[in-house]
Order: C-alpha cells, then structure tokens, then sequence
C-alpha cells in the first residue's frame, strides 16, 4: 500500500489552487468594448486582490519537501496513465531521478494538471492503494 506523504484533502485543495491560477490571465483589458451585458466578463478571468497568484503556488509547491514534490509527480503521472497505482515506488524513484525543471515549472506547464492529479488521486483510491 503507497503512503502518501501528505493527505487526500492537501491534493484536494492543491488541485483547486491549480484551477484558479491555471483559469487567470495576466492581461488587463482597458477597452473592453461597448456592451455593457458583457463588459464584466473578462475581469473574472483577471488576477484580482486577494486571490492565489502563480507565485503563491510555486512557493507552495517549492516549499514542499523532496518526497512530497516527487509524490505529486508520481501521482500527476499515474492520473496521466503513465504508470498504475501498484507501481508507485517505482513512479517515486522516477520523479527522484527526474532533472529536467523544478517541480512548479513542471506542473504549471502542463494545462491539465489538476484534472491529472484529481484523476491520478482516484486511480490510487481505486485501487486500494490508499488508506
């Protein structure tokens, strides 16, 4: 059985995080145009006081410690069908051995992160491979 070096509800609120940064755009629209019906619209898509910036997460996510990152890692891959809950040692070797980008660079560039480690999280629960 994987041990998880963090709990369901982290990855949980972690995925949220995900959805809310990965939904913004940094632009500002200073003419949104003259229909008042919809010129609110794009702001709901705009960085805003108060809310989770890109840096927040990569701090977050940095902030982790080794087994956590590599954890996030093997669970984005298997939610990815890069690999199945029973090989997670293995999945957590690979994301030690991985060099390539630091772990926030890694997720933030892939678009469906969330919708990975959401589905990697069940794929494990699944599989019994959870508490």
């Amino acid at each position: 059985m994987a041990e998880l070096p963090f709990d369901d509800e982290e990855i949980e609120e972690l995925v949220l995080r995900f959805n809310a940064v990965m939904a913004k755009e940094d632009a500002d629209i200073d003419d949104p145009g003259g229909n008042p019906t919809d010129d609110e619209g794009p702001d709901v898509l705009q960085d805003s006081a108060g809310e989770m910036t890109e840096d927040e997460l990569i701090a977050e996510i940095e902030g982790m410690n080794e087994e956590q990152q590599h954890a996030l890692v093997a669970l984005f891959w298997i939610g990815r069908e890069d690999g199945d809950p029973e090989e997670w040692d293995e999945l957590m070797e690979q994301a030690a051995e991985r060099e390539d980008a630091s772990v926030s660079s890694y997720l933030l560039g892939q678009p469906m992160v969330s919708e990975y480690l959401e589905a990697g999280l069940e794929r494990m629960r699944e599989a019994g491979e959870l508490d």
